[in-house]
């Protein structure tokens, strides 16, 4: 937790411009330029670099070497005042980036609260991502992602451009997500595939037994079904549709623009 910090060392550049709230830790050599605003408890570890227009809520910490608030790596932006903003109680480990946002896609790039960024984790320009969310090392994600709460991206995993990961979803190790990842499911491998509903990590999130065998029945009849997209979630609608978590796996599917990963019920690559 970097707890040996103590205020603001005075080896660090923090432009006179900047709001820092009571509490704050700064390290040093790190630099803080005029439009950043930070809550308080924050940490900002030795080396972190916070440029641009970024607002960072209460009680965040950064280790060593973070970036955030840079231009984003778009050949289209135009040097507008685009946004990071930053909820509370993230921590971000050594060598994190996360660019701001671009004037042609929503203007900021948004994460939560409670989110775990582990080494050299990569947020991309225009993406949103949810609360309590694990980025395992080097988890990247492109330009304009949206990632749901309770997501798992796994080490050295890639997410494309305009993707969508959904809540609870868990992204395997070393994964190339090219399309939208079901909630609540299991998605792996290059190129990724679904492999059903993560009964292991729904269980000891707590999820009953009985939601858990609804999700699966009903991943089971959209995909496999043999019916068309609309005729199986009707059907799932029909059926389990008294489980909050299948209407939002229906939604979910139902508000693709990529389509859907693909779905296997083998058992997942090793």
């Amino acid at each position: 937790m970097i707890d040996w910090l103590d205020g603001i060392d005075p080896r660090a550049v923090v432009h006179a411009d900047a709001k820092i709230a009571e509490g704050v830790a700064v390290g040093p050599f790190a630099v803080i330029g005029p439009h950043v605003t930070i809550g308080p408890g924050c940490r900002i570890g030795p080396n972190v670099v916070i440029d641009g227009h970024v607002t960072i809520g209460r009680e965040n910490v950064f280790y060593p070497g973070c970036h955030v608030g840079f231009p984003p790596q778009d050949l289209k932006y135009e040097g507008g005042p685009t946004k990071v903003v930053i909820g509370d109680r993230n921590v971000f480990r050594e060598n994190c980036q996360v660019h701001r946002g671009t004037e042609h896609g929503n203007g900021e790039t948004r994460i939560g609260n409670d989110n775990y960024f582990m080494v050299a984790s990569h947020v991309a320009h225009d993406c949103t991502v949810g609360d309590h969310v694990i980025f395992a090392n080097n988890g990247t994600l492109g330009g304009h992602v949206e990632v749901g709460d309770w997501a798992t991206i796994g080490a050295y995993s890639g997410v494309h451009q305009f993707c969508r990961i959904g809540r609870y979803a868990f992204i395997g190790g070393y994964s190339v997500v090219t399309r939208d990842a079901l909630p609540y499911c299991l998605t792996v491998g290059d190129r990724a595939r679904c492999y059903g509903i993560n009964k292991i990590g729904l269980r000891r999130a707590g999820f009953p037994r009985e939601t858990i065998a609804a999700l699966d029945a009903a991943v089971r009849k959209v995909f496999l079904s043999g019916l068309s997209r609309e005729e199986a979630l009707e059907a799932v609608l029909a059926k389990w549709g008294d489980h909050p978590e299948v209407r939002e796996m229906v939604e979910f599917v139902r508000g693709t623009r990529r389509g859907v990963i693909p779905i296997r019920l083998e058992a997942p690559p090793a």
